[in-house]
């Protein structure tokens, strides 16, 4: 088997139950110590439909020979990084093995000082670190014997770093601003992305690649809120506790069969690799690449139109020639731009407690689609789709291509597509990876040509 091949099955992720037991141990003994965690816990789930255990940065844990017995028991490992442990078969907070009697628990957020404020503690309460550093952090409560922190990064990821020293100010508000400003709307699709890479290069001259990507997909997060009700409604939700999009679990790109290689080209500018693909059969037409920046903690997913004869090569990197059919990927592209730059990403997924999530935004008027995945250890649905109106010259060059039906450009016009979504999802057990079959599922019910009739957002079916 080639390399290449190999990446379809070399990420077989399985639920880790063990691990998943005791960090739930660990982090019910915090929450029956301390009264702050146990209201934070509650606040949580009540006014954001997320969990504790979604929002934790790392444990710090006496260091005893009992205590690095259970955890590597269970899957955890030593690292480089001195007195930590991570596990690598699944997403688990590191565990940090410390002198102190003291057992902490630090939740990650975006902004430390937005969180103090939000749990009324501005002044009362010291940052460690800079403003502007690429990690800072907070003392919220010392109950029971159990520190709560609230910690923000940005392009770090070892749990024992210290509180760092700002950038130059204005070289970090420059490059933020540029890249969130970023101009999107191109002739030739090839131009927006050499803009991008040129913006990127010049930000991580500067800062790093780390925080040059952080700063991306900070803006790319705030792109696509600012075009999707469902997406503004649960980040004021979760302001309101001072979290910002913290619980991020991974952003997704559609692009066309052209413009895919640069897409992968520019991701990877951004210090991300490719981890898992996908391919969901003949009949789905469609293939994704998985890619992973372990510094910046972000995760990506892009998908493509894809063959099956495409398979078997290097479909991220080696261009794809033109095809006379167009799959979902491929017209929800011609019909909104390159999501990369005017469309915006098709969707953000972030952790939740499912049912909660579901059922509070439902009163705020946001319905969710029928979940494409319902296992023990992973659950997701989309929320309806945004309907975005659709150019005429989009429409006219479909319609003249072939591509489309006059029913089709009719109700486009009318109506326009479906645009993009806010993902609910649920891990448990540590699971890291993805439902293939589900995605292609949700593939196939996101087609804008199956969506438009009854222009709501999803299929008349598939509504919950």
């Amino acid at each position: 088997m080639s390399a290449v091949q190999s990446t379809l099955t070399d990420y077989a992720w399985k639920p880790q139950p063990e691990a998943a037991a005791a960090i739930t141990g660990l982090l019910d003994d915090c929450v029956r110590r301390s009264a702050t965690i146990e209201r934070l816990s509650q606040r949580l789930r009540e006014e954001t439909g997320t969990r504790l255990r979604d929002w934790i940065d790392h444990f710090l844990v006496p260091d005893r020979e009992r205590e690095r017995a259970r955890f590597t028991a269970v899957g955890y490992e030593t690292t480089n990084e001195p007195g930590v442990l991570r596990i690598s078969k699944g997403m688990f907070p590191p565990i940090i093995l410390g002198d102190a009697r003291q057992m902490s628990l630090a939740v990650h957020v975006e902004s430390v000082a937005d969180f103090l404020i939000a749990m009324g503690l501005a002044g009362d309460a010291a940052i460690d670190g800079a403003p502007g550093a690429a990690l800072r952090r907070s003392r919220i409560s010392t109950e029971g014997g159990v520190e709560l922190w609230a910690i923000e990064r940005h392009g770090i990821q070892s749990p024992e770093a210290e509180a760092g020293r700002a950038v130059h100010a204005e070289s970090l508000l420059r490059h933020a601003e540029a890249l969130r400003l970023r101009r999107r709307g191109f002739a030739e699709p090839a131009e927006g992305f050499e803009s991008a890479r040129t913006l990127i290069q010049t930000a991580a001259a500067e800062l790093g690649t780390p925080r040059t990507c952080t700063l991306f997909f900070a803006g790319e997060r705030d792109y696509w809120q600012a075009r999707n009700r469902a997406a503004r409604i649960q980040k004021l939700r979760q302001d309101a506790l001072g979290l910002g999009w913290g619980n991020h679990d991974h952003h997704t790109y559609r692009s066309s069969r052209e413009h895919f290689a640069s897409l992968i080209g520019v991701l990877e500018l951004l210090g991300f690799h490719c981890r898992e693909r996908f391919y969901a059969g003949r009949e789905a037409g469609w293939g994704a690449q998985v890619l992973e920046n372990p510094d910046a903690g972000i995760v990506i997913f892009a998908d493509v139109d894809l063959s099956p004869e495409e398979v078997a090569g290097d479909f991220s990197h080696d261009p794809l020639p033109p095809r006379d059919s167009l799959g979902t990927v491929g017209l929800w592209c011609r019909l909104h731009g390159e999501a990369f730059l005017e469309a915006g990403m098709h969707h953000l997924e972030c952790q939740f407690d499912f049912d909660a999530a579901r059922e509070q935004l439902r009163a705020f008027g946001v319905e969710s689609m029928k979940p494409f995945t319902d296992l023990p250890y992973l659950r997701q649905a989309f929320t309806k789709g945004e309907m975005w109106p659709v150019r005429q010259e989009r429409i006219s060059a479909l319609l003249g291509g072939g591509r489309i039906t006059a029913e089709q450009a009719m109700m486009f016009r009318e109506k326009g597509a479906v645009g993009s979504h806010l993902e609910i999802l649920q891990r448990d057990d540590g699971y890291k990876g993805f439902n293939q079959t589900g995605i292609n599922d949700i593939i196939r019910e996101t087609d804008p040509r199956r969506v438009m009739k009854t222009a709501d957002g999803s299929p008349s079916a598939a509504s919950a």
